[in-house]
């Protein structure tokens, strides 16, 4: 059930739209105010599109393409002019909003964000790209965790982006933390189309979470990004699915944070995110509550290596015409920091 799209809202629902946004081309500081442009013509439409609209979800690259272009001129920072365009459209046509940037980083790498803005223009949400599309992505990986904010009608929600969602743990971090709904922007191109539809399947089944997800759309003369809006129920039943391939085409659901809480509290069977951390409860009292995971000891001890370490070929991004770094996590390019 997902309330026609969300044309008949229930008092507890919160109706998401996402954007199958055609994919851009940005190359200069004119393209990116084209495309911010673009952007902000696109919320109004959310608006109009339909009324009940509480949130509506831009994907990932949105503004800068799948060009993979560091170069600091179309990069955005907090304070720029983008990020007060999406502020300005998200009061006047009164919703909240999610959107995509790549970040100046004076000490690094551009790092790939999401932001999440109520109707109210404030920043409610701030998250940046654990984990980039290696060896294709030259991003900076996140260093801020992620975040949960309070969003609409009382909802909890997350964000993460693309590859993110390929880690069962990315998805189970934001439901621990709260998140009753997980939004998942991409970029992904037609390959990735089956296994995009089963993490966003699991990643909802495994935590009882909702998650609402959308790639760009369409081509840009080089890459083909197939668009896929999909808004998952908590039980991992696809409740809205854009399978049209269709540009700019607004996906839209109903979906009830509060049935989120209802079963997370009552479900027995399969109330994975609750079980994983009290094993075999008819058992022992209140489960087991170690951890037997030995790659989650050896990662907090900083010592993660697989069996096969020594024998992966790709291990930087030089495959794909990126120069091997030698900064490692947490150091600043002094000379970059500098300028």
């Amino acid at each position: 059930m997902n309330g026609l799209g969300g044309l008949n809202k229930s008092e507890n629902g919160v109706v998401i739209g996402v954007v199958q946004l055609q994919l851009p081309n940005t190359v200069t500081r004119q393209d990116l105010k084209t495309q911010t442009d673009r952007i902000v013509e696109l919320v109004g439409k959310a608006r109009r599109n339909n009324p009940n609209t509480d949130l509506v979800v831009f994907p990932e690259y949105a503004l800068h393409g799948l060009s993979m272009d560091i170069n600091p001129e179309i990069m955005c920072t907090l304070d720029g002019p983008e990020i007060a365009a999406f502020k300005s459209a998200c009061i006047e046509h009164d919703i909240w909003a999610c959107f995509s940037i790549m970040e100046l980083n004076p000490g690094g790498m551009p790092y790939n964000s999401g932001i999440i803005i109520d109707n109210k223009g404030e920043m409610q949400l701030y998250y940046r790209k654990m984990h980039p599309w290696v060896p294709v992505e030259p991003w900076e990986p996140g260093d801020q965790g992620i975040p949960v904010c309070d969003g609409p009608n009382g909802s909890k929600i997350a964000l993460i982006i693309c590859h993110d969602g390929m880690f069962p743990e990315m998805a189970r971090e934001c439901a621990y933390k709260g998140a009753e709904i997980m939004i998942r922007t991409a970029g992904y191109t037609a390959p990735i189309r089956d296994s995009w539809s089963f993490t966003n399947q699991s990643n909802s089944f495994s935590n009882l979470m909702v998650t609402a997800n959308v790639c760009m759309c369409g081509s840009d003369g080089t890459f083909d990004s197939m668009g896929e809006g999909m808004i998952v129920n908590f039980d991992g039943s696809i409740i809205a699915h854009g399978t049209s391939g269709r540009v700019d085409e607004i996906i839209t659901a109903e979906v009830r944070p509060d049935l989120v809480r209802e079963a997370r509290i009552n479900w027995g069977v399969e109330n994975n995110i609750y079980q994983f951390g009290h094993r075999g409860y008819v058992a022992v009292k209140g489960g087991a509550q170690d951890c037997p995971y030995t790659y989650m000891h050896d990662l907090a001890a900083g010592k993660y290596k697989l069996p096969w370490e020594d024998e992966i070929k790709i291990t930087d991004g030089t495959s794909c015409g990126f120069e091997a770094p030698t900064r490692k996590f947490g150091e600043l390019n002094v000379k970059d920091a500098a300028e």
